[in-house]
């Protein structure tokens, strides 16, 4: 199953893709449940599959929001795949590398994601995301996946001169609409061996980046059990797994996102995440 968050004219949404279709709960569905958010914490996903349908939209009709426009948290993980360690001249780390997103960082499916006005070495991470399930605490990886509800497709952008002004990378990561998520949400049913994933990032049609989820250095329920241990994560939290080779900053010459590109992350079987880039 896969679930999309969006605003169809004036009202904020969600529903089920069927073909290219969305269709919306019920009135009496949504009211009990307001946004994906809330489905996914009620543990009521299901439901969605066989539930009321209120309305129909055609996925050219709507405009697609990051797919959990309001998070608790969005985790993200650096140098984990080892080519992208390399080319940035990075060791190998003994722990997850982890920093946050926030929310407003982010944007949806074909919505532009912005250039900031304080620079111009605007560059592009592709990545697979997980979605969790239910609240989590000192998971043992061992467990790990009974608390994903499923996956999506991220875009990290990361403006790379403000990562670099201190150790930590915040500045760098958080910037106005700088990211994306989305299209949808591929529930674990349709992914059930997400280390067979494979991901590829284009920049205007070239493949920049082309990485497998079986090469991540800390996996999926390594990363699970990592950030549940110094945190609690909660329905609907988002943890971005970390990018393949090939991001800008590491080629000769410099490839920097400028307004008029199209960026496109794809992973089969999850999705294909397409945003126009503008200037702020």
């Amino acid at each position: 199953m896969k679930l999309a968050s969006f605003n169809a004219g004036d009202i904020q949404t969600y529903g089920v893709l069927s073909g290219d279709t969305l269709l919306e709960p019920g009135e009496a569905f949504r009211a009990r449940y307001p946004d994906l958010r809330a489905v996914i914490a009620a543990g009521v996903l299901a439901a969605l599959k066989t539930g009321e349908v209120a309305t129909r939209y055609d996925v050219e009709s709507v405009e697609f929001l990051p797919l959990l426009p309001n998070p608790d948290k969005i985790l993200c993980v650096g140098a984990n795949y080892r080519p992208h360690i390399e080319e940035m001249g990075r060791e190998i780390p003994d722990y997850p590398v982890v920093f946050v997103r926030f929310p407003g960082s982010q944007t949806g499916h074909k919505q532009p994601i912005l250039r900031p006005m304080a620079s111009l070495k605007f560059d592009f991470e592709g990545e697979l995301a997980v979605i969790i399930s239910k609240p989590a605490r000192h998971v043992p990886r061992s467990d790990a996946f009974e608390y994903v509800a499923g996956y999506c497709c991220f875009m990290d952008g990361s403006v790379r001169d403000w990562q670099k002004h201190t150790m930590q990378f915040t500045p760098g990561k958080n910037f106005d609409r700088s990211g994306s998520m989305g299209p949808w949400l591929v529930t674990c049913d349709e992914v059930t061996d997400p280390t067979a994933l494979s991901l590829a990032t284009r920049v205007n049609g070239e493949v920049m980046q082309e990485g497998r989820v079986a090469d991540l250095v800390f996996d999926i329920p390594a990363l699970i059990e990592y950030c549940s241990t110094f945190t609690r994560l909660l329905p609907g939290d988002v943890i971005a797994t970390g990018t393949p080779g090939g991001v800008g900053a590491a080629r000769t010459p410099k490839r920097w996102l400028k307004a008029g590109d199209c960026i496109e992350v794809e992973i089969p079987g999850v999705g294909l995440l397409v945003n126009p880039v503008a200037d702020e």
